[in-house]
Order: structure tokens, then C-alpha cells, then sequence
């Protein structure tokens, strides 16, 4: 097996996704209407792309690597880390307060947000509850990630206390993104733009959006509150050359060129499973008993955006991989080719 097989195989099982992704989600692939109202930007995919390096050398590449697609809950993963710099910077000291405490909002009052924490943000297990940007925590409510693209009715699952359960929602996903924003004060893709992106050597060609409804006033100026994936639209549009570097970054523990951008401190508690999702740390998805992707490495770690956008840290053969709109049925198929020719 060589690593050009491997790349072969990603090229030859495209994601069943169709190109138009505006339509995509406008025809209820997620939930059904009024739901599934578009509120940020969107734009037809590429074809599938992606590069794999082995211990920092580039060993395949396939497709146009240079394109800026929608990457969908792989900013997710970019949030945690924007965190991470909130901590570095002080703006973040304890990571079990109030979310309220520093980041005064409606959004965090009330009996049951008042009592969320970042952990329990970071982690997926917030239950925040309520209308953010003019999406409910109702739709993503109950959502199982075995059957997405069922188009998901709204759940009536009551709420457990923030802390008590692990769900994978958008909505409150985007109240981190919010946190974030009224720790910084600043926009968000200014911050990951001169902290991260600028230092790898990123292009300028990538852009972070949240939605029409998502401006908040600052110190006088309104700042759009980017949203943690493609869900209504909006997200991180990203090449997979930049994805690249950024996970590079990850896997080298926050260093870059022997320059710390982000600590190494940081990324591991990011890598370490929640208690309640042995699969999930701080929203980077993890290999826990190797079965989530059995082919690959207890210690891999992916960012994971629908439509089968990828990005995978295998630390066992210094593999760091992209994959755009690969079939995520044939993501478990393409590790276990990469690393027999690792």
C-alpha cells in the first residue's frame, strides 16, 4: 500500500453530498422547515481534495487543495483553540465559572444558563436552553449523529442540569462563539487571524462567518458573532492547505517553527475525553478504545465537519491528514490505507 493508493481511494469515494449546498440545505437535509432557514452565507462545493504529510513532509496530495469550501463543524475545533488563547491571555482564568460572570448577556441569565460554565461549553454538555441568532437549542435538541440528514423534527427531550448530558448542538455551540467574542471584545476571525493564521502562513483566501442576525454591540460597534459550522449557513471557508498548517499546529503541540503559539497545556486538555463522551474532548473528536475509527490510533484526534471535510492527527507514524468531501462511510477505509503505507 502507498500513500498515492490511499489518496486514490479518497478521490474515487466522493461524499454523497450534491454540489449545490445552499439547496442541500434548503430542501431539509438537516431538519425540515421553518427550521432549516438559511441565515449566513453558503457556497458551492469542490470536488474532493486533500493532502496527507508524514512527519512534516507532504507525501500525497489529490484534487484542488487551494480551494475555500465550506468546512462546517470543523470550526468547532477552531473555537476550542480560540479559548485556549482566552486562557493564555488571562481573559479566562477559571474555566469551571459562570459563563455570566465575564460574558454579561441575556444569553447567560436565568435559572438554567445562568449556572453554565466554559467547561461545560467546551465540552458539549451545557444544555444551554432558548433562542440564539433566531435558532432554537429545540432543533439540534435530541439530535443523533448516526441518522443525520433524516430531516430532524424538533425534540422534546427535557433539559438535565448544565454539566448532567452530552448533545452535540449547534445552537449552543454558537453561545461559545458568543462567550468568546465578549471575552475578546474583538472580532473572533481578527483574533484566530493574527494569532494563528498569520503565524503558520496561512493565505488570505479564508473567511469566518456567523449569520445576518448574529451582530452584537460592543464598546459602540456592532461585530457579527461567527457561528461553529455550516449549519444555517456561515462558518469557517477554508482550504485544505491552510487546514493544513492549522493541524500541523495541533500535532506539534502548539508550535510552530519553533515559535509557541498556542499551549501545548491547552491542546492536551482539548484531547482529553469528557466524562460524559469518551469520544469528545474540548470539541476535537478522539479515537477513546479505538472505536470510533478502529483503523486508526487511540491517540488520533480529527476535526470533523459534515459533508466529509476532515482533518486527522495521527501521532502513531506522524501522519497529519485533510480530506475534503470525502464519503464519511469510507473515512475509517482511507486511515487504515494511510497508515499501511505510513
Amino acid at each position: 500500500m502507498s500513500f498515492e493508493q490511499a489518496a486514490a481511494h479518497a478521490q474515487a469515494h466522493e461524499t454523497p453530498w450534491p454540489r449545490d449546498i445552499l439547496a442541500h440545505l434548503e430542501s431539509g437535509f438537516f431538519e425540515p422547515a421553518p427550521d432549516n432557514e438559511v441565515l449566513g452565507p453558503t457556497a458551492p462545493r469542490g470536488g474532493p481534495a486533500g493532502i496527507i504529510f508524514q512527519r512534516g513532509q507532504r507525501v500525497a496530495e489529490w484534487g484542488d487543495t487551494q480551494r475555500a469550501d465550506m468546512t462546517f463543524s470543523v470550526a468547532k475545533s477552531y473555537l476550542a483553540m480560540l479559548a485556549g488563547l482566552a486562557v493564555q491571555d488571562g481573559l479566562l482564568p477559571d474555566l469551571d465559572e459562570e459563563v455570566r460572570r465575564r460574558a454579561a448577556h441575556p444569553a447567560f441569565e436565568g435559572a438554567q444558563n445562568g449556572r453554565i460554565t466554559w467547561r461545560h461549553l467546551l465540552t458539549n454538555t451545557s444544555e444551554w436552553e432558548g433562542s440564539l441568532f433566531g435558532k432554537s437549542d429545540l432543533i439540534d435538541r435530541g439530535r443523533n449523529l448516526g441518522v443525520e440528514g433524516q430531516g430532524k423534527k424538533r425534540s422534546t427531550r427535557p433539559l438535565q442540569a448544565p454539566g448532567a448530558y452530552w448533545e452535540y448542538n449547534d445552537v449552543r455551540v454558537n453561545a461559545l462563539s458568543l462567550g468568546l467574542l465578549l471575552l475578546f471584545r474583538r472580532s473572533l476571525p481578527d483574533v484566530w487571524r493574527e494569532r494563528i493564521m498569520g503565524p503558520i502562513g496561512a493565505s488570505a483566501d479564508w473567511h469566518w462567518h456567523g449569520y445576518s442576525t448574529s451582530g452584537v454591540e460592543i464598546g459602540g460597534q456592532v461585530i457579527e458573532s461567527v457561528s461553529g459550522g455550516g449549519h444555517w449557513g456561515g462558518g469557517i471557508f477554508i482550504s485544505a492547505e491552510d487546514q493544513a498548517r492549522v493541524g500541523l499546529l495541533v500535532a506539534a503541540d502548539g508550535e510552530w517553527q519553533g515559535r509557541r503559539l498556542i499551549a501545548k497545556e491547552w491542546l492536551d486538555l482539548c484531547r482529553a475525553p469528557c466524562a460524559l463522551n469518551p469520544h469528545y474532548g474540548f470539541l476535537f473528536w478522539l479515537n477513546t478504545g479505538r472505536t470510533k475509527w478502529p483503523s486508526a490510533s487511540e491517540g488520533a484526534v480529527c476535526f470533523s465537519g459534515a459533508g466529509g471535510n476532515t482533518t486527522w492527527m495521527e501521532p502513531e507514524g506522524g501522519i497529519m491528514s485533510v480530506t475534503r468531501w470525502l464519503d464519511p462511510a469510507q473515512l475509517d477505509g482511507y486511515m487504515a490505507r494511510v497508515r499501511a503505507a505510513a
